[in-house]
Parts: C-alpha cells; sequence; structure tokens
C-alpha cells in the first residue's frame, strides 16, 4: 500500500555530542535531535536523531536519520520507527536510503514494513511517502 504526507520541522537542536575519538575529516560530523509533525495519510509526529558530515557553505554532505512516529497511516495507529540518509552534492539528492524498521510497530501499526522516501519540493513542501504492508 501507499501512503503520502507532508511534514515540518517543528524543532532543529544540534546537539554536543561528538565523536571520541576525535578525528579530523574534510566535513565537520554533527548530531541534532529534530521533531517533525506530518499531515495527510501519513498523520503525526516523530523524533529523530540525526548525524550528518555537511558543509554549510558548499551544501555538500551526507546524513543519516533514525526517526520513530507515532500517529496513524491511512485508518491505522501507533507508532514505529523508520531509517533514512541521502548525500547532497549542493544542488541534488542521491544514495537515497529510506527503510521502515522491522518489528517497530505498536497499536495497530504492528507488523508494519516497508520502505519509502522523502523530498523537499522546489516551493520547499516537505513529503513522504510510505510503500508498506502487514505480515
Amino acid at each position: 500500500m501507499r501512503a503520502d504526507g507532508t511534514f515540518s520541522v517543528k524543532a532543529f537542536v544540534p546537539t554536543e555530542l561528538t565523536p571520541e575519538p576525535a578525528v579530523a575529516t574534510g566535513l565537520p560530523v554533527g548530531v541534532a535531535t529534530i521533531e517533525k509533525h506530518f499531515e495527510g495519510e501519513v498523520s503525526g509526529r516523530s523524533a529523530t536523531l540525526f548525524t550528518a558530515a555537511y558543509d554549510q557553505e558548499s551544501g555538500v554532505g551526507t546524513y543519516v536519520a533514525m526517526e520513530s512516529f507515532e500517529g496513524s497511516v491511512h485508518d491505522r495507529s501507533g507508532a514505529f520507527n523508520f531509517a533514512h540518509s541521502a548525500t547532497t552534492s549542493g544542488s541534488d539528492r542521491t544514495a537515497e536510503f529510506f527503510t521502515i524498521v522491522p518489528s517497530s510497530g505498536t497499536g495497530d501499526l504492528a507488523g508494519i514494513s516497508g520502505t519509502g522516501g522523502l523530498a523537499v519540493d522546489a516551493d520547499g513542501t516537505h513529503r513522504i511517502w510510505l510503500d508498506y504492508e502487514f505480515g
């Protein structure tokens, strides 16, 4: 099944967490927490642990995120985790990855599995889609 939605970032909070041992690379690694709110066939909120090696000036980097979602997908409510990552050279989005974490669903979303994706439209609209099943 397919579910589509939009989301907004309500909070992006960089943390003081730094990798140990310290290793000097061409891009700094940072960790942040993110709160998102979703509307549409995917509706609810999420808490995200976000890690990135990213250069603000050039827009080049890669992120990896683990997201905990609670809300509803179509007419089912509960919670589950999903992981996603992507790379950008400043004007594109490549090496995209998105998966619903197996066995993470609760409530009516118990047994959910699948893939999906995230995109940002030219007008700034943030989109999510889930291609999911229950098993």
